[in-house]
């Protein structure tokens, strides 16, 4: 029988591409929800291919317009963060694959591991803001989280070589971004053309600021401490131009396991749907001898200090880590309407993390509240300084 999918976030880069890797596994999966929060003329043209059970739009304001745009189907609609939940936890689902920018699926990823479904999980929010709990409530009831983002995908695939007891370092890659090799003085002014001119990489604008900040890389050390269950000490990053590596493990007894691939999204996400199986399907083949050389570097914390504090908010755990994310999200969002530099971007992520009170042991209210403190006092740093 089909593997039944829900996509939350289907109209985006990850969205796209699972749904060319069901393409391109001819019947092996069947599509059931489809979801999507501004791009509702793209939602509306893969609703009428795909025929799924469920459509939803977390934007309300667009729901009239994108039942105009749908016109007659068989298909439900629902809206808001309920239909996303609803979408999420639907019986007939079997896997749910997670990627929705932000903070805004939480709640229905929560609602989905409540109800034991597999979750395929390429946004790195869910277990940013909320590791302990997403883990905890995982293990609780049975749920399965299975990582779609290219590092964490290649860490667990290098984990099938041993036990996680055995695992001394792991060692995730970064390409360096637009601004590998820059110093503090160069990037003082960045552009947000040259934040976007990702050497390696199509993505949306949001990760690819966070690429050139590195704050991509701060994020999935916190992602890599819950989904490995490893202490952040034993997460290391290492700057990886070509992006054929994707990550690396190294055990105990000094063997170092990579996994290596083109850089093409595909593969990770048809990993997370079909494993423990590998079968052919739309990702791209790796010819080695085109590369010709494979190059590290150690990234430098003082010039990309996001990835400093990321280790910083790793550590301290509960609150501090919906407080890192939500205050890039909000500066990262001033930055690309141009009211504010590139290097403001950091600086207010660590006057948010200087003022906040770090709670532990966090509900999903405490991290919500969090999350929503960090945003407002993006602003009212702003308008101070204004």
């Amino acid at each position: 029988m089909a593997k039944k999918i829900a996509i939350l976030g289907s109209t985006g880069s990850i969205g796209r591409n699972a749904l060319k890797v069901i393409d391109a596994l001819n019947g092996k999966f069947e599509v059931i929800a489809l979801t999507a929060h501004n791009n509702i003329a793209l939602l509306a043209e893969q609703v009428k291919k795909y025929k799924p059970k469920i459509a939803v739009v977390t934007n309300t304001e667009k729901s009239d317009l994108f039942r105009k745009l749908l016109g007659k189907t068989g298909t439900a609609f629902l809206s808001g963060e309920k239909g996303l939940c609803a979408a999420a936890s639907d019986n007939d689902i079997d896997v749910v694959i997670a990627a929705v920018v932000g903070a805004a699926g939480l709640e229905a990823i929560l609602a989905a591991a409540k109800v034991g479904k597999t979750l395929a999980i390429a946004n790195k929010e869910p277990l940013v803001i909320a590791g302990a709990l997403l883990t905890k409530t995982a293990k609780e009831y049975g749920a399965k989280i299975l990582p779609v983002d290219s590092e964490h995908s290649a860490v667990f695939q290098s984990l099938q070589a041993g036990n996680i007891e055995e695992v001394s370092r792991i060692i995730l890659t970064a390409s360096g971004g637009p601004f590998r090799g820059a110093t503090k003085e160069q990037i003082q002014n960045a552009t947000i053309e040259q934040a976007l001119a990702h050497p390696t990489w199509n993505m949306g604008r949001k990760i690819t600021v966070d690429s050139a900040t590195m704050m991509n890389k701060a994020l999935e050390v916190i992602e890599a401490k819950w989904l490995f269950d490893v202490p952040v000490e034993k997460i290391d990053v290492l700057v990886h131009p070509e992006s054929i590596i994707h990550s690396m493990v190294e055990f105990v007894d000094g063997s170092v396991i990579a996994q290596m691939s083109a850089p093409d999204m595909c593969l990770p996400i048809q990993y997370a749907l079909t494993f423990p199986h590998r079968v052919n399907g739309a990702a791209k083949h790796l010819r080695l001898e085109e590369i010709g050389r494979l190059t590290f570097e150690k990234p430098d914390l003082e010039v990309f200090k996001a990835l400093k504090l990321g280790y910083q908010a790793a550590k301290a755990d509960g609150t501090s880590t919906a407080v890192f994310n939500a205050a890039n999200e909000a500066a990262v969002k001033e930055f690309l309407e141009g009211n504010i530099k590139f290097v403001n971007i950091v600086e207010l992520i660590e006057e948010c993390l200087d003022k906040h009170n770090n709670k532990t042991d966090a509900s999903l209210e405490d991290l919500l509240l969090a999350d929503t403190w960090a945003r407002n006092e993006v602003t009212k740093c702003l308008n101070k300084k204004g």
